[in-house]
């Protein structure tokens, strides 16, 4: 059994430096995810442009949900995140940006009521899964693989409530959707996962999945109760 102690004495001052540098940005994340309710958490490519016709359905999504009084959160940056964002924010919706800094491709889109910036991946990962009370996945690259696997993962490990997840773009989702049902096949996933998650073209379902879970209040992150459930069992 470790003893607690004797290992933080083994730790170096650069360890406690990066300890608190993680502490940091979950801190600050907490603080914004707290400013308002649970919305919809758009994941996507930051790489594809605003004609692009996911973009095109990014935007329709943005507005349709602020339409309905749903917040957008999206991970700041152009593209897919931009498309959404600036959907929302013609209606007047709230649309957070959790943003990082990288060398390329990430700078916040001009369509944020509200913005973050990380340091870390999994500081914005966290974060962007507690803010949301549905799940959306357009196209995109690894990083959006990325934050799909996780949250399937966390789900399907029961280390997170379950929510709506929907992966928008049949064609593109089709050879995922193929190499899901390969890993069931060899049974390295259950059949119960693969429900989990959705594939469609419509995104007015995504928006009947957020109506239907409602408005939550600001004090009832759905989290707080799942940790508390999770004590207890």
């Amino acid at each position: 059994m470790f003893n607690e102690k004797e290992l933080l004495k083994k730790l170096t001052i650069a360890d406690l430096e990066r300890a608190n540098a993680y502490a940091k940005d979950l801190g600050h994340g907490l603080q914004i995810v707290r400013s308002f309710p649970q919305g919809v958490t758009i994941f996507g490519s930051a790489r594809l442009p605003q004609d692009d016709k996911y973009c095109q359905l990014a935007y329709k999504l943005g507005g349709l949900l602020a339409k309905n009084g749903h917040a957008v959160i999206t991970g700041g940056g152009p593209g897919i995140m931009e498309a959404a964002s600036h959907g929302a924010y013609e209606i007047g919706g709230r649309t957070i940006g959790l943003n990082i800094t990288l060398k390329h491709e990430q700078f916040p889109n001009p369509y944020l009521t509200d913005c973050l910036t990380f340091e870390y991946f999994f500081a914005r990962k966290v974060m962007l899964a507690m803010a949301a009370k549905v799940f959306v996945f357009f196209p995109g690259g690894f990083g959006t693989l990325d934050e799909l696997s996780e949250i399937l993962c966390l789900m399907q490990e029961s280390k997170m409530p379950k929510m709506p997840v929907f992966l928008i773009g049949k064609s593109f989702w089709r050879n995922f959707e193929k190499f899901v049902d390969k890993m069931t096949g060899m049974k390295l996933v259950s059949t119960n996962d693969i429900k989990i998650f959705k594939i469609t073209d419509d995104v007015t379902e995504v928006v009947k999945a957020a109506n239907k879970i409602g408005h939550p209040k600001i004090s009832e992150n759905f989290y707080d109760g799942f940790r508390e459930a999770s004590k207890l069992s």
